[in-house]
Parts: structure tokens; C-alpha cells; sequence
């Protein structure tokens, strides 16, 4: 199927101003869309990250808002959530004004990203990640499905695990996005639903790799299984052998097109 991508900018900080990757299905009539939270530890990285996996889903009939977001290294924790959050109610917003014909919106966050998309998919509406925008102000982020791509969903967890691997590089990135071990609990998706506080359970899809050595694959299992309890519908996908960030580093590999095919289903399903 034919596509088309195209830069959008979306927010404007100060001096920095924030764009998105807009990905069009040629396709006739209104189609699900995904806004793309990336992945880079909160500090690296950019729209273009899942750029393969983008391509796919347009290529399917599913089209794409990439966002690039404040890094850690402009925007500590919440800053970076605000701004992910604010690009889901742009694009709600103006998505007609744009072409995209839209027939639900979901969110997708890969890594670091997960954590960001994780909390707006369950806490769309939480004051401390919503900004106040006139424009946007009959909009709100709520997504009609979460996608997490060997997500961090218990940052908590993550960063005492590469403390205690030695994983210094992890450990640093923490520090840097959130100000402390309280943030870290705060800003996390799977104590979100243990703690009660998810007001929105919307479906959900994770792909997870064995062999990720950046976050255990275990992870997954857990947050599914406490989605589960608290009323919520989830797959977990895993993959014997296959590293972090597999799908977007080796997409002609047999497992990374297996969980593409996987996500494509899962999100045409939801789109109806």
C-alpha cells in the first residue's frame, strides 16, 4: 500500500520546538493511527527511531504520529510525559486539519517510551502530566489501546536491577530523568495499577524479547498479570533469543516479523 510521511510540528517550549512524524495510509475511508512515544532512555534517540516499524504499519493501512519529545537532558520526569501527553490531544485535535482520516487513536511507547505511554494510556487526565492549553482544552489523552515495545513499566525495578548488574550507563539515565528513587515509583505505570490509581485500562499488547539484557523479560509477565486483576485485557508476546529493541534493529528477522504481525492484527482488531 502507498504512503506518505511527512514533519509535523506539534509544541513549541521556549526555544525548543517539537515535531512528529506523520505517516499517511493511501487508503479510502478513516483508518487507526498510533502516536509513537520513542525509546533512547529518556535522554537519546528521536522520531525516526521506529521508523521501520512505522513504514509497516502504514503499509498495512494503520497510520502514525512519531513524536519527538524534551529529552531528560532539557525536561527531567514529568516534562517529557507532559509533552507526550500534549502531542496524543494535539493530534486528536487536528487530525482532520492535517489528512489523517482517523478511526480510533492509540499510543505506542518502545523502552524508556513505554513508561511515558504507560501513563498516559492509564492516567490520561492526571493533573501533573497535563498542560494547559486553551486550544486543546475540549481534548483529552485517552487512548483506545497501549502498545508497549520491551517497555520500562517499573522503572523502580529497572533501575535497581542495573545497579545491582552494574549497569552504569542505566543507572546514569535514571538519574537524570527522575530526581529521585520516589519519582521513580511515582512515574510508574505497573505501581500506577497496584496502587489503584489507573483510571483508564485501555486494551493492551506487549512485545517482549528473552534475551534483553536492558530490562528483564520477566517484567512483562508481571505487568500483564496485574492488568490482568485489575480488570484489564493484555497479550503478551515473548521472544526466545531476541534482544531489546529486535523488532526496530533486525526486521527481516523471522521473530521481529512475527511481532509486527502480531501488533498489526492486534491494532486492526481494535480499529474494528
Amino acid at each position: 500500500m502507498a504512503t506518505t510521511e511527512q514533519d509535523i510540528s506539534y509544541r513549541s517550549i521556549g526555544d525548543i520546538k517539537l515535531s512528529g512524524r506523520l505517516y499517511h495510509p493511501d487508503k479510502n475511508g478513516p483508518v487507526p493511527y498510533v502516536v509513537d512515544v520513542h525509546g533512547g532512555a529518556w535522554r537519546n534517540g528521536d522520531r525516526m527511531n521506529n521508523q521501520v516499524i512505522h513504514q509497516q504499519f502504514a503499509a498495512a493501512g494503520i497510520g502514525v504520529f512519531a513524536l519527538d519529545f524534551r529529552l531528560s537532558t532539557q525536561a527531567p520526569y514529568p516534562g517529557p510525559v507532559q509533552d507526550a501527553n500534549y502531542g496524543v490531544r494535539w493530534f486528536k485535535k487536528n487530525a482532520s486539519s492535517i489528512g489523517a482520516n482517523v478511526s480510533i487513536v492509540g499510543g505506542l511507547g518502545s523502552s524508556s517510551g513505554g513508561q511515558q505511554m504507560g501513563l498516559i494510556a492509564l492516567q490520561p487526565n492526571n493533573p501533573s502530566y497535563v498542560v494547559d492549553e486553551p486550544s486543546l482544552a475540549d481534548t483529552d489523552a485517552s487512548i483506545a489501546f497501549f502498545i508497549g515495545c520491551w517497555p520500562i513499566l517499573d522503572p523502580l525495578a529497572r533501575y535497581q536491577m542495573a545497579q545491582e548488574t552494574g549497569k552504569e550507563r542505566l543507572v546514569e539515565a535514571h538519574n537524570i530523568y527522575f530526581a529521585d528513587e520516589d519519582q521513580m515509583a511515582l512515574g510508574n505505570p505497573y505501581m500506577v495499577i497496584d496502587r489503584g490509581d489507573a483510571t483508564h485500562m485501555p486494551p493492551s499488547a506487549i512485545i517482549q524479547g528473552e534475551l534483553d539484557d536492558n530490562v528483564d523479560h520477566f517484567r512483562a509477565d508481571m505487568f500483564a498479570e496485574i492488568y490482568k486483576e485489575a480488570g484489564g485485557s493484555i497479550e503478551v508476546y515473548k521472544y526466545a533469543g531476541q534482544p531489546h529493541t529486535f523488532a526496530a534493529k533486525n526486521p527481516d528477522d523471522p521473530s521481529a516479523k512475527d511481532a509486527i504481525a502480531k501488533l498489526i492484527a492486534f491494532i486492526l482488531e481494535q480499529g474494528g
